[in-house]
């Protein structure tokens, strides 16, 4: 078995990547947002961190998040938001033998993918790497079109013009730097 180690800085900022454990021609993110929505809520009232960007696509998602002064357990809320998630879901997904004998769901991947952001810039790159994902999967022509971000919070806020478009970051399909 794998020994996975994550680098953990009290109250530090992440970019995460979770996708769903069939994402071919799977649109269940989207089609079950409300429930992946309250999936979030709930977590965030009894481990609260900050959402400094989120996008939802329909097979996978990306996030920053920051986690309060002196936590460094991403983790728990992960599994948290994945249980939530998927017991709010009726049991449709096809399941291999050990997922059965282990009484888990279809739904997601087992581990999700993390980066610790590490200076101003790097935060940049990864927000804007949230907001222009659809776009950059040809979901939409227009990032603005695309119902399931943060970014129209932004655009709210004043971060944002509302056509702001750009050439693509320099970050790979994880979210790092090329």
């Amino acid at each position: 078995m794998s020994n996975y180690r994550r680098y953990r800085v009290p109250g530090g900022t992440y970019f995460f990547t979770v996708n769903l454990l069939e994402r071919h021609s799977n649109d269940l993110l989207i089609r079950h947002i409300e429930v992946l929505r309250q999936s979030v809520k709930e977590t965030r009232k009894r481990w609260p961190f900050h959402i400094d960007a989120w996008v939802v696509l329909p097979e996978h998602l990306h996030c920053v998040w920051t986690l309060p002064e002196g936590d460094i357990d991403n983790s728990n809320r992960w599994r948290v938001i994945k249980q939530t998630f998927s017991k709010a879901l009726p049991l449709t997904e096809k399941r291999s033998s050990i997922r059965v004998k282990r009484g888990e769901r279809g739904i997601w991947q087992r581990r999700f993918w993390e980066h610790m952001i590490v200076d101003d810039a790097d935060y940049v790159a990864h927000i804007d790497y949230c907001h222009i994902n659809p776009l950059k999967h040809g979901l939409v022509k227009q990032v603005a079109d695309w119902p399931y971000s943060t970014f129209h919070r932004d655009v709210e806020r004043g971060i944002y013009p509302l056509h702001w478009t750009s050439t693509l970051p320099l970050l790979d399909g994880n979210g790092e730097r090329r």
